[in-house]
């Protein structure tokens, strides 16, 4: 596989050597059908994983987000799980097998039974160490492979404003998992950008150290702009000094199309924009549609959701969450031919 690089221009990406355009057009894998992580079934269904990779690639993706979970990787805040790391090895082979990049997303703690009890007791530099110590052991997993698209720090970090009690580390959980995370509990005197910038700074340094060539993002929540109300302290002009491309998460909602584009130019700071997520949630397919055409003015790739339904199992549900699905990944594939990508070179 080539290897993907951020264009001259600073616009969107190049596959390398040969710098074709190239164009994140992938899913979210962040659980099967039953809500399951890949972690908890990777090692006794990976025939299911290697089907549900087929699938997506069958389905026009050429890029898979997937989620890691810290507690799964570390058995210590310096003590990574070997074990786990050859199965990450192990899907690195897949992906490269079907031609599909990866997004890795790390540090999660979606699911809260997951999280070491250790891991909450540590201070704000010693979880920050712990954090980098989780991606050095996958980075040096994954340097030498063309398959990874990129590193994605966290999903969805939170610099709270004020102080928050000891050991509560985690939003409110979403669908049963904790989506949101904050990286310190207490601001103190500090503004919030410059503690965002640099627990950034901490962990991409990290990363580098192992691995100088694979592109880093942050996989951001769509009220991270410096305006009036709802602000996650994660600027996109005060953070992207280490990072590669800005990673957003929205999802449009019906007769607001117009809002999430001015949100989305709120993200242009000199630097690739991907939309890691988005989804008919509050829209229609229709109005996704539209709003994936008018995105394309800022964005430079796209990342909707798969859960292992392909579009044949999903007409013969007859239920609300499989018809949306339905309707996604209908419109997935006909915007897969439209964007014509791929890495077939």
């Amino acid at each position: 596989m080539p290897w993907v690089a951020v264009s001259k221009d600073k616009k969107g990406f190049v596959l390398e050597p040969s710098r074709r355009p190239f164009i994140p057009w992938g899913f979210n894998y962040d659980h099967d059908t039953d809500g399951r992580l890949i972690e908890d079934y990777w090692d006794e269904r990976w025939p299911t994983v290697e089907a549900h990779f087929g699938q997506m690639k069958r389905l026009g993706a050429n890029s898979v987000r997937i989620h890691l979970q810290l507690g799964k990787f570390m058995d210590g805040p310096d003590k990574p799980n070997e074990k786990t790391l050859d199965r990450l090895t192990r899907l690195i082979a897949l992906a490269g097998k079907e031609r599909l990049y990866l997004n890795l997303t790390g540090l999660g703690c979606y699911h809260k039974a997951d999280v070491p009890p250790w891991y909450d007791r540590l201070t704000e530099k010693d979880r920050w160490d712990a954090q980098a110590h989780f991606w050095q052991a996958i980075a040096g997993r994954c340097a030498k492979s063309p398959a990874i698209f990129c590193y994605n720090l966290m999903n969805e970090p939170v610099v709270p404003g004020g102080k928050r009690k000891s050991g509560d580390w985690l939003g409110q959980p979403f669908g049963g998992k904790h989506f949101v995370q904050f990286i310190t509990l207490d601001q103190q005197d500090r503004p919030r950008p410059d503690i965002a910038r640099q627990w950034v700074h901490h962990l991409t340094t990290a990363i580098r150290a192992k691995d100088k060539r694979h592109l880093i993002t942050v996989g951001l929540v769509d009220w991270s702009l410096d305006r009036p109300g709802l602000t996650s302290g994660f600027v996109p002009a005060r953070i992207t000094a280490d990072l590669d491309f800005i990673s957003v998460h929205l999802y449009p909602k019906t007769g607001k199309l117009k809002e999430a584009l001015d949100t989305l130019e709120g993200f242009a700071v000199g630097k690739p924009i991907v939309i890691e997520e988005t989804f008919p949630l509050a829209c229609t397919p229709r109005e996704l549609d539209e709003f994936i055409a008018a995105s394309k003015q800022h964005a430079a790739g796209w990342f909707g959701f798969y859960w292992g339904k392909t579009p044949d199992e999903l007409r013969r549900s007859r239920t609300i969450p499989d018809a949306l699905m339905l309707g996604w990944l209908e419109l997935f594939v006909k915007k897969a031919k439209a964007i014509g990508n791929s890495v077939h070179e």
